[in-house]
């Protein structure tokens, strides 16, 4: 609930702009309105089965156009207040856009909408956006951050997982083929024992694929730990909004769970293991190119290769040896007791070991350790020599890098969750949360406090596997569950409304913040659920509704009565995210490349990040040009020209963006070539489709960037700034020495402009696309 500020022209204006735009309310004394947002009008817990509210009675019925109006309204009105007029259609299918799609709308999509006089106008936008493959898109970038997403490990190697896209990939079609949320839901977490004949349902369970990982750790047995840990906090926060993880060390210190239900909960986990490398059942075709130029390098290599690997083989046997006696003794027993001796423990520490290390990387480290060490047992002369033949067949081998080609980043395989027998490894109660402190032997179950009156779920043991997941699937995906639905449709409340009817998403429990409307959201949750779980039946309710199409004006009366606007008298403002920013200054510019998953791609980064093998260059120009939800998450190399704005940090379940106003922000946006570039790009394309009339190209740009035309007084500022801006870079090119101008870029052969007036035209652009107006939507 903002004025809209007036276009900042200058750098310095735009940083003020945006930091009074984002500075917090002062704290008032609480309002009656707040009251009434706080306290709801029956006892009401999250842990109660959801049960369908009756539809309250309201005054002004002929606003309400929905029952989600009607729990609004109602709020309202027993505050004295009312809502606000409906946004006009411009600023409508602005922020539809921008929040089902993450794109602005192009201008002719906005001037058929405002054309459209028909009474179903609004519906025929919002089912053309939910249509698209944007939506699907723009839902996954926020369930990744849920997911803790990475093409990458983390830890100190932050090695690639080069497959990890194909789970992005399953999130996006799940969420444009209208996937039912039960059944995303237990594809995820037991998708390879619900649905063992089904890949994508195997590819889904990379969501519990995605923990960081330490290949080098020392201590297979507690990386499982630390592995569970992460499952089961997972689970606990993205689907029941609990801060289960509090209870691993001691009781939960606010929600009604002990330390044992913690470790029950985990136990679900206790057989999981990943099978990092499983095939896809029909391989995607490769380049002819790429496949005979890797033909070609191979066999340019191959002597140099196979010396290598006879000299490897020398000190296999050894290497394999010392490497496994590297670990901590319960690991270690596990790798060399006989596979027959094998417990279920022993099975799964087995099973890591030949994914964490191969026997070539175990023989290599041998050979270079007895080779340069000369107080290592095995050092001998002998190995001196041939590890000095094996650096020399290596230097050989790095000058055939040149005729290496470079891929598609397309891998024939993908992650899946698995289990290695029926029979699970034991759970224990764990002192302090302490991995080798075992106290007592637990058996899977769910903390009492969710059940919500029902019963535990049955673990029922399947032909290759103990059924664990299965159980503990079915269970958070049933239509009886307390928590699931509520928790899901809290998120995508709060994805439209910037807060959700519990503002603390993450946390549903005695410390998180109580519901602002608890009737709505149990009808939402039951309404849900009644419609089969349809994701795209909740937004579609959500945009279409009055609450939505509210205008986002300030009125005095609201600020004073209700200063957080809990009630929803008016439409939250908002700043864009970091993704939506970047792919909406490309989208605009018309350079976006419209295509729809894939590899992980990597734009370019400056010169002196100093990423070194961590970000490679691009493969081709078209990579350069994707959506950010393409963009190759490194855990350790954040992408440079997205961070300062608040993306996700996937070390861990990201609920909620942040949103913070800093220099840095104006300054990435501002002196960013790559930018800069969109917007030469942006005012070569307004010069095309507007012609070379001035006045119809500065509409053109407003129209593309702000869904409406400039006012008569933000006018008068472009034009100054025009005239202002030519003379200044006339004065410089009369100054001597070279200068040369930035003009717009993609111009029609018959284009004839005045250079130093389409520099500053670029100017302008790039002026425009870093105001307040464009990086928030009203």
């Amino acid at each position: 609930m903002f004025k809209k500020p007036l276009l900042a022209l200058a750098l310095g204006a735009a940083v003020v702009a945006a930091g009074a735009a984002d500075a917090p309310a002062e704290k008032a004394a609480e309002k009656p309105a707040e009251k009434a947002a706080a306290k709801p009008t029956r006892a009401w817990s999250p842990y109660q089965p959801v049960q369908a509210p009756a539809v309250p009675a309201v005054k002004t019925r002929a606003w309400a156009r929905s029952p989600i109006d009607a729990f609004v309204l109602a709020r309202l009105e027993s505050a004295g207040l009312k809502p606000s007029k409906d946004a006009d259609r411009g600023a409508y299918i602005r922020r539809a856009t921008l929040d089902a799609w993450g794109l602005l709308p192009t201008p002719e999509e906005v001037q058929a909408f405002v054309n459209d006089k028909s009474p179903n106008a609004h519906e025929k936008l919002v089912d053309r956006l939910l249509a698209s493959p944007k939506f699907g898109e723009r839902q996954a970038r926020r369930w990744l951050d849920l997911a803790r997403y990475a093409d990458s490990s983390g830890f100190q190697n932050d090695l690639t997982r080069a497959n990890m896209y194909r789970y992005r990939d399953y999130v996006i079609q799940a969420f444009n083929s209208d996937k039912p949320f039960n059944r995303f839901i237990q594809e995820q977490i037991a998708g390879d024992e619900l649905f063992p004949d089904s890949q994508e349902a195997r590819i889904a369970t990379g969501l519990l694929a995605g923990y960081p990982d330490n290949a080098n750790s020392r201590d297979m047995v507690q990386r499982k730990y630390q592995i569970e840990t992460d499952m089961t906090d997972l689970v606990g926060e993205v689907f029941l909004a609990s801060t289960i993880g509090c209870a691993r060390c001691h009781n939960h210190k606010a929600d009604k769970v002990s330390q044992k239900e913690y470790f029950q909960l985990q136990a679900f986990f206790a057989n999981t293991a990943f099978d990092e490398r499983a095939a896809v059942k029909e391989k995607e075709p490769v380049d002819p190119a790429f496949e005979k130029a890797q033909a070609a390098y191979q066999a340019a290599s191959k002597e140099i290769r196979d010396k290598q690997r006879a000299i490897l083989a020398k000190v296999m046997a050894a290497g394999i040896k010392y490497q496994k006696e590297r670990y901590l003794t319960d690991t270690r027993d596990a790798l060399f007791k006989p596979e027959k001796e094998w417990s279920a423990l022993d099975r799964w520490v087995n099973w890591r070991h030949k994914f964490v290390t191969t026997d070539q990387q175990a023989a290599q480290a041998y050979l270079k350790l007895a080779a340069e060490d000369d107080t290592f047992p095995a050092h001998s002369q002998e190995l001196v020599e041939l590890y000095k033949e094996y650096q020399k067949l290596t230097a050989e081998l790095n000058k055939l890098d040149k005729l290496k080609p470079q891929g598609s980043g397309v891998v024939n395989n993908y992650t899946s969750a698995l289990e290695l027998g029926k029979d699970a490894p034991p759970t224990f109660v764990r002192f302090g949360g302490q991995h080798e402190k075992l106290l007592d032997e637990v058996q899977p179950g769910v903390p009492a406090l969710w059940l919500g009156g029902g019963e535990q779920p049955k673990v029922v043991a399947l032909e290759k596997s103990s059924g664990r997941r299965s159980a503990l699937a079915q269970w958070l995906s049933s239509d009886s569950n307390p928590l699931t639905a509520r928790v899901y449709v809290n998120r995508v409340w709060s994805q439209y409304f910037d807060k959700g009817i519990i503002s603390t998403v993450q946390d549903f429990g005695r410390a998180g913040a109580k519901p602002t409307h608890p009737e709505l959201l149990d009808w939402l949750a039951q309404d849900f659920v009644k419609k089969g779980w349809s994701v795209k039946q909740l937004h579609r309710d959500i945009l279409l509704s009055s609450t939505y199409r509210q205008a986002s004006d300030e009125r005095e009366e609201l600020v004073k009565a209700d200063p957080e606007n809990k009630l929803l008298a008016a439409f939250p403002r908002k700043r864009l995210e970091a993704e939506v920013i970047r792919d909406s200054l490309l989208y605009a510019s018309g350079q976006l490349v419209d295509k729809v998953g894939g590899p992980a791609v990597f734009p370019p980064v400056p010169q002196q990040l100093n990423a070194g093998q961590l970000w490679q260059a691009p493969r081709n120009e078209e990579e350069t040009r994707r959506r950010s939800i393409y963009t190759f998450v490194r855990r350790s190399v954040p992408y440079p020209l997205t961070v300062n704005f608040d993306p996700a940090n996937p070390a861990q379940p990201h609920h909620k963006r942040d949103v913070t106003t800093t220099p840095l922000q104006a300054l990435t946006l501002f002196n960013s070539d790559i930018t800069f570039a969109w917007s030469q790009a942006l005012a070569g394309r307004l010069i095309n489709e507007a012609g070379k009339t001035e006045t119809a190209q500065l509409d053109r740009l407003y129209e593309t960037l702000f869904a409406r035309k400039p006012s008569a007084q933000e006018r008068k500022a472009l034009q100054g700034f025009l005239d202002q801006q030519e003379k200044v870079i006339a004065q410089k090119s009369l100054e001597g020495g070279k200068f040369a101008v930035a003009v717009p870029t993609g111009l029609k052969k018959d284009a004839n402009v005045n250079p130093l007036r389409a520099a500053a035209f670029v100017d302008l652009v790039h002026t425009v696309a870093n105001s307040n107006d464009f990086s928030y939507r009203f």
